[in-house]
């Protein structure tokens, strides 16, 4: 369905919370907050990085302009040296939820998604020692991925390492595989019927010239420095390490290539993580309503 923001904003339910999913640079933070501005709500963030304080630009966080329009959730509340996971984000959704304000859940991370409309399962916490085991090896995902168990290998993505040490972490911890744990998925804590759902699905193309764009503009409004004000004490393994163009551009402030060509393989890496996105929007949320907007918003 192709349609511009004032015909949706009319089919939307202004009783119901949203649910808005895209790709990175798809115009669902711009969406979102035309939402908010239109039919009132608490724009809650579902990114897996925007919610480290140390990524503003990098991650394209909502400016201080656009947080002074709406309230907004979960935004840069983490600190960079935090564990965070999905588990984290539920409770906290849980907590706003308790507040009887009406949300508009927006981001890109398909795992915090589903996991808020299908359930997830309660695995025990990861012992410090055996994610450092895991941070080590990191530099081999496909040897942890050969070691996992048949059932959550056939469902990992090997071109994410980060679920790759995620399930090689349980299965490590615990002594079971990923996918028997999701098997025991408990209730939903926002089930689909309850929400308006909304996932952007955008023209390769364009969705291409734009990341491209956004990267040029991030350079240029401070990225670079925030990855040097990370430098010091930079662990790769950390889940704020994950952001994307953070490797490239500390590889340029290392003196290991130029910034012409960090920012061509941040780019390139934008590009795949997008295509991982879409991945996952296609495979998992198949009950959600896809749109493409062109002109949503940046």
């Amino acid at each position: 369905m192709r349609c511009n923001v004032l015909s949706l904003l009319n089919i939307i339910d202004p009783a119901r919370h949203v649910l808005l999913a895209g790709p990175t640079a798809s115009g669902k933070s711009a969406l979102a907050l035309a939402v908010a501005a239109e039919q009132g709500g608490c724009i809650v963030n579902a990114d897996a990085l925007q919610v480290f304080a140390n990524w503003r630009v990098l991650t394209a966080r909502p400016t201080p302009e656009d947080e002074a329009l709406a309230p907004h959730r979960l935004y840069g509340h983490v600190a960079a040296d935090a564990a965070y996971s999905v588990g984290h984000w539920l409770r906290e959704v849980s907590a706003l939820l308790d507040t009887g304000q009406r949300l508009i859940i927006v981001g890109g991370t398909g795992l915090y998604l589903t996991a808020l409309t299908e359930g997830l399962v309660d695995i025990p916490a990861i012992p410090a020692a055996i994610r450092v085991e895991a941070d080590a090896r990191m530099a081999d995902p496909a040897a942890l991925l050969a070691e996992l168990d048949p059932a959550t290998r056939a469902r990992i993505d090997p071109g994410n390492p980060a679920r790759i040490q995620r399930a090689w972490e349980v299965l490590r911890a615990t002594g079971r595989g990923l996918a028997d744990w999701q098997a025991e998925t408990g209730p939903p804590l926002l089930p689909l019927p309850q929400t308006t759902t909304l996932a952007l699905m955008p023209d390769r193309d364009w969705l291409g010239a734009r990341i491209d764009r956004r990267f040029d503009a991030m350079i240029a409004g401070g990225a670079l420095d925030e990855v040097r004000a990370a430098l010091p004490g930079w662990v790769p393994g950390r889940p704020s390490s994950r952001a994307i163009g953070a490797a490239e551009l500390l590889s340029h402030l290392r003196g290991e290539q130029s910034l012409l060509q960090a920012v061509a393989l941040a780019r390139i890496a934008s590009r795949q993580y997008a295509k991982r996105q879409m991945t996952w929007f296609r495979a998992r949320m198949r009950g959600w309503h896809n749109l493409a907007l062109p002109g949503a918003g940046s």
